[in-house]
């Protein structure tokens, strides 16, 4: 049972609100049809993290009214990823939107204060990655996590990832960002006692075949507590690592 659930059943027990008030609240429609996306107003409760909107594909009128639902649903924060630089731009003049332009991820409304139970660290192997490593960043935070970044401690220069042994040590959960021959989530792996979240990106020369790679590399890790997911996919390893940091948290 997630915390949002948790928490509405603890007001009716405490008499904070009334039974009538809190049937209301899940009586209310699971989800708003606009004609071009059913919002999911109660994924929350479901899962304990409210719908991210992607935005590649969408219309920046979309994407707006997408965010005016889940706003008007009770949604303080919303995610948008893969919002294209036009797009932004529509919504700023409409919402509180704070938008980077390197991961392409857009957040309206306040970061929240981090709730898990420790912290994530995101390592790129190089510069190139932090474009994905933002969008993992990113959504870590939006989800209530605290984030540690060490950028460009790739393999080519190894002792710049062990200056930094100490962040990797204390860390809950550990994103792995690299293309070229990814290696640097299986020499992550066999230094720490985390989980470790590989995600291959599309940086490298010809035979990289577009982060496939880097891929297969991290697939085959020999390093134990190693996960992989898809190619440039910062967002889908955000999202993990915010779950494995909140596991002790819940009731």
């Amino acid at each position: 049972m997630h915390n949002s659930l948790t928490a509405l059943l603890t007001q009716v027990r405490d008499g904070s609100i009334s039974v009538a008030d809190a049937a209301l609240q899940l009586r209310e429609a699971p989800f708003e049809d606009l004609g071009y996306a059913r919002v999911d107003h109660h994924r929350r409760l479901r899962q304990g993290a409210a719908e991210v909107i992607y935005g590649a594909g969408k219309t920046p009128e979309q994407i707006a009214g997408i965010v005016d639902s889940l706003q008007r649903s009770g949604q303080k924060t919303v995610l948008i990823t893969r919002m294209k630089p036009e797009a932004a731009a529509y919504l700023q003049e409409r919402a509180a939107l704070t938008y980077d332009a390197a991961s392409r991820i857009g957040i309206v409304g306040p970061l929240p204060e981090p709730d898990g139970d420790g912290k994530i660290v995101v390592a790129t192997g190089g510069t190139s990655d932090i474009p994905v490593a933002e969008e993992a960043a990113l959504t870590a935070e939006v989800l209530g996590n605290r984030v540690v970044r060490l950028y460009d401690v790739g393999v080519a220069g190894l002792h710049r990832l062990l200056a930094s042994l100490d962040e990797l040590m204390g860390a809950r959960a550990i994103i792995a960002i690299a293309g070229m021959e990814g290696a640097l989530a299986s020499v992550i792996g066999g230094l720490v006692d985390c989980p470790v979240i590989a995600v291959p990106t599309s940086v490298g020369y010809g035979a990289s075949f577009g982060g496939v790679a880097a891929l297969l590399s991290m697939l085959n890790s020999c390093a134990s507590g190693v996960s992989v997911v898809n190619i440039d996919n910062g967002f889908g390893a955000g999202y993990l690592a915010s779950m494995i940091n909140h596991m002790g948290a819940k009731p």
